[in-house]
């Protein structure tokens, strides 16, 4: 079978194996494999790009993740966490500029109890209709289901990569099945949630990427974050290599034909890689973009990886910039929240 029947027939059935999407990765030709998500993205979820406000409110982690900058071993980075109403004040003033959903993300920080982050979405509810998704990684059981009370809508959980050795290896204070079972949780209690994994990853193969993508069918995520390695120079894996634009946008648009609905962001660390390459995303399954509301001087300081990019710029000046920049590309700026996009609510219904 040709890439291009291959790419048809997983158009046609949203199934798809490992030799087959291993088939796609391999191939230098991808205008074919690019134009067929374009189009998919464009049936199932329009021309709107959604635009998210992140507030990362706190570096400091308890965890010991091998590639980021933010691991409790880094000893270089300052530290930071912003107050409970200090939060609440950018979510409001995020909303105010236009924002219809805020992610709350941190280092894994049990500073931020489950009260506090409770007492945080509550206040948030108070300001008017806007999504609220948290990323502040692995917690218990009654922390989930209390902020899901409390009115959290979605909850994003990378798994990063699906090789479960790779995994463990990265991650020692972890493992992968904790994550998988932290992953089922969120579902169980009907967040709309959202998972991702890296492109490149020291000792990762394209079998590994093609078990990334279809774990993402598997947990029916409602979005999906992925994006290149990029390498932090106060961690262990500072000597890697970054990783592969062009690999990275065959898999965002791989994930696109193979599960239809997802919500798919060009992610900080694509533009980080290849700025130039920015708008490709866009072109090849992407629909949502993020942009950080939290001030600067907390912002310089949530480092993932090295940002060049990272600009002293405020939420108005930023937004009309970006609305701006979605217009150039002939797009639509989606003045909803951005919800999971179902059966019902997809345009091809």
């Amino acid at each position: 079978m040709s890439i291009k029947a291959t790419i048809d027939k997983i158009v046609e059935t949203s199934k798809a194996d490992i030799n087959e999407i291993v088939e796609i990765l391999s191939c230098d030709n991808t205008d074919y494999l690019f134009k067929k998500a374009n189009e998919i993205r464009k049936k199932y979820c329009g021309d709107e790009i959604h635009l998210r406000a992140i507030i990362e409110f706190s570096n400091y982690c308890r965890c010991d993740c091998l590639y980021c900058g933010l691991n409790r071993k880094n000893s270089f980075l300052s530290k930071y966490r912003m107050e409970l109403d200090e939060i609440v004040e950018y979510a409001e003033k995020a909303y105010k500029n236009g924002y219809k959903t805020v992610v709350l993300q941190s280092g894994e920080d049990l500073w931020y109890t489950r009260d506090k982050i409770s007492y945080i979405i509550r206040k948030i509810k108070e300001i008017g209709d806007i999504a609220i998704t948290l990323s502040v990684g692995e917690r218990d059981y009654e922390d989930y289901k209390q902020w899901r009370l409390d009115g959290a809508d979605r909850f994003l959980l990378k798994h990063e990569t699906a090789d479960e050795k790779l995994y463990n290896y990265l991650h020692p204070h972890s493992s992968f099945k904790n994550r998988l079972k932290y992953l089922k949780w969120l579902k169980e209690l009907e967040y709309q949630v959202g998972s991702g994994f890296m492109i490149d990853l020291p000792g990762q193969k394209l079998e590994t990427l093609a078990k990334d993508i279809l774990l993402l069918k598997e947990l029916d995520v409602d979005m999906a974050g992925i994006g290149p390695f990029v390498p932090h120079p106060k961690t262990e894996l500072r000597n890697s290599l970054p990783g592969d634009t062009n690999l990275t946008l065959k898999v965002l648009a791989i994930t696109r034909i193979l599960l239809k609905r997802v919500h798919l962001p060009t992610t900080t660390s694509l533009e980080v890689t290849n700025i130039k390459d920015r708008k490709n995303a866009f072109y090849t399954g992407a629909n949502v973009i993020m942009r950080k509301v939290q001030p600067y001087k907390y912002r310089k300081l949530y480092e993932i990886y090295p940002n060049p990019n990272l600009k002293d710029i405020g939420i108005k000046e930023e937004r009309i910039e970006i609305e701006n920049y979605i217009k150039m590309l002939g797009r639509k700026i989606s003045d909803t929240r951005g919800d999971a996009i179902t059966k019902s609510t997809s345009s091809i219904c």
